[in-house]
């Protein structure tokens, strides 16, 4: 009975056991298996295939290190150029209607330059200003000989803490557009802690935007009719003439301006690798046309005198 039993136990344990499965070797060609058995190795190529390969790396390694180093808008467009004379024109035909008094020209230089780059920005007196609702506010000590210069010259206000004191009071409505300070009241100006009220304005006075100076009476003959150019975003971006402007009158002040930013290049060269590539004549409400330099139009119909007249 004993030995019943242990037969019955071994017959048990056998099956629970899993069974094994026959092992064969395939003898299927490699040729003929699927291509996810097969292993893949590239081909190591010539000598001039793996040179090219390594000059497309060194490619796109430098494409990668420069690609944010330039404004990509700062190249020549591929648009028609016009001389002025036709420029003018059409920005006419697009302002038809309009209140001539509140159109203006406007002029885009676009500039090759490299970001974080010292900027380009100065101060121009066009040979024909375009605002003359210039009002200027000197900041100097009271009853001081800068004092009496800025009351002669026609300063809206001038003083020290009388001029603090208002501008913090009128911050949201100030009388002047343009605001100097004399050299020895620079430091009642840093203690006035005016930069969060002028600073948004653009009317800090600052030594880089040549607002502090020792001789108010030439500063603000300087400022009057004077317009103020900055580059921004690799462009320079200013009004260059009202919409009543003769072709003459415009062509030279485009020339003045052109001429102070070569020079500002000039200065900048040692620093800073800069060109100035485009001109672009804009109006307020019309289209931009790229400038190639001439002057007369193409239409021997249209002289300077057709876009001297009043619109």
């Amino acid at each position: 009975m004993a030995y019943t039993h242990q037969c019955i136990a071994s017959l048990a344990r056998l099956s629970l056991a899993s069974a094994t499965r026959p092992t064969t070797t395939s003898t299927i060609p490699r040729y003929l298996a699927p291509s996810v058995v097969q292993s893949r190795w590239k081909s190591a190529g010539t000598q001039a295939m793996q040179a090219k390969e390594r000059e497309k790396e060194k490619l796109k390694k430098k494409r990668k290190q420069n690609r944010f180093k330039d404004y990509k808008h700062a190249v020549p467009s591929k648009e028609e150029q016009y001389s002025l004379c036709d420029a003018m024109r059409y920005l006419r035909a697009a302002e038809v209607g309009r209140p001539p008094k509140s159109v203006t020209y406007e002029v885009s230089l676009k500039v090759r330059t490299l970001k974080n780059s010292p900027v380009l920005r100065n101060r121009i007196r066009l040979p024909y200003p375009v605002k003359n609702d210039t009002r200027i506010a000197v900041i100097c000590k009271e009853n001081s000989g800068a004092m009496a210069e800025a009351r002669a010259a026609g300063a809206v206000a001038f003083g020290e803490e009388s001029l603090f004191e208002m501008i913090r009071k009128n911050s949201s409505n100030l009388p002047f557009n343009r605001l100097i300070c004399h050299s020895d009241s620079e430091p009642a100006l840093k203690k006035a802690n005016l930069g969060r009220i002028l600073g948004p304005k653009g009317l800090m006075p600052s030594l880089k935007t040549n607002t502090i100076t020792r001789s108010v009476k030439a500063l603000m003959h300087e400022m009057v009719g004077a317009e103020n150019y900055r580059e921004r975003i690799g462009a320079i971006r200013m009004p260059i003439g009202n919409i009543q402007f003769t072709p003459k009158m415009l062509a030279e002040n485009v020339k003045a301006l052109i001429a102070a930013i070569k020079e500002n290049i000039t200065v900048l060269e040692d620093r800073v690798s800069k060109d100035l590539i485009e001109v672009v004549l804009t109006s307020t409400n019309g289209p931009g046309f790229p400038l190639n330099g001439g002057f007369s139009s193409t239409d021997e119909k249209v002289l300077p005198a057709h876009l001297s007249t009043a619109m």
